[in-house]
């Protein structure tokens, strides 16, 4: 099974970026994608940089996906979307459906991203159909109900035209909004934003007020406050005929995270154990911020 590396959530500096995928070059990761999916004002680096980051990247022999933004607004980022699909030295990631038109009609392979909502095998035949390799599962989607897609595109005979990928470790994607939640934590308007999550590399933290860890802020994304991690899930995915497990790029450790990944073997020999600061619900059907042991499950 392989691991991917999911494209950076946060807002970071461009020498930090550059920094960070130059050091995931020396890892084992297999796919790395790139590229801004949040918020079209964050242009550390413009189009043009990020492409030619992925060419960069590329020559060591890594797949190498440019991710496109998940919520678009404007004719503006229309416009950047189309520049990413035409322009792209490799795949790109479609993350809206108006990508997946784009990319369609002009006939390139594409991946479907985990924003594009495929719920059942009848719409996962449709994108492969439309010219989709991988797909990534929405992150609130359970095992059972990812074991059941996969099973129907079996039987419907397309099982073998599409690969699977799972969001498997990393603050999770909830929703996008036109509202910045951070410039209103700030108490800026969103047009002046002054691009202030670049001064929260991983978020902002937002408890209840019981100090239940809720949400973490990430600009116009909600995230999970806790990290989501199915690690010990990696053999039972394995086992369902899933491709590839994504991590999601975070600020430290990235680097030994890939390579606990794939170090770990259904022994469960060097495993991240669960605790407080992970979560795991969605996977079993519960609340996503629930943490379920193997024992519990059954």
């Amino acid at each position: 099974m392989k691991v991917s590396l999911g494209p950076i959530l946060f807002f970071w500096p461009k020498q930090k970026v550059f920094d960070f995928y130059e050091q995931m070059l020396q890892t084992s990761v297999d796919t790395i994608y790139l590229g801004e999916t949040v918020c079209s004002k964050r242009r550390e680096l413009s189009t043009a940089e990020w492409l030619e980051l992925a060419s960069h990247l590329a020559e060591s022999g890594k797949e190498v996906v440019v991710s496109s933004l998940a919520l678009l607004m404007a004719e503006s980022e229309l416009s950047t979307l189309r520049s990413i699909c035409e322009k792209a030295p490799v795949k790109v990631e479609a993350n809206d459906i108006s990508a997946v038109q784009i990319l369609s009609e002009k006939g390139l392979p594409f991946v479907c991203g985990p924003s594009t909502n495929i719920y059942n095998a009848r719409t996962l035949k449709l994108m492969q159909k439309q010219g989709a390799v991988r797909w990534v599962m929405p992150v609130e989607l359970s095992g059972h109900c990812l074991q059941t897609i996969l099973q129907q595109a079996e039987e419907m005979g397309f099982a073998d035209k599409i690969e699977t990928e799972v969001f498997s470790y990393g603050h999770l994607p909830l929703a996008f909004s036109a509202r910045c939640f951070t410039a209103r934590y700030l108490d800026l308007p969103k047009d002046n934003c002054k691009f202030s999550c670049i001064d929260y590399p991983e978020g902002i933290l937002v408890k209840s007020q019981e100090q239940q860890k809720l949400f973490n802020l990430n600009g116009v994304q909600t995230q999970s406050s806790d990290i989501y991690n199915l690690l010990a899930q990696k053999a039972e995915m394995q086992a369902m005929g899933v491709d590839m497990l994504r991590i999601s790029p975070v600020e430290e450790d990235t680097a030994q995270i890939i390579e606990r990944f794939n170090a770990v073997d259904q022994s469960k020999q060097n495993m991240i154990p669960l605790s407080d600061e992970f979560c795991n619900g969605y996977w079993y059907a519960k609340p996503g911020m629930d943490t379920v042991s193997e024992f519990d499950a059954i």
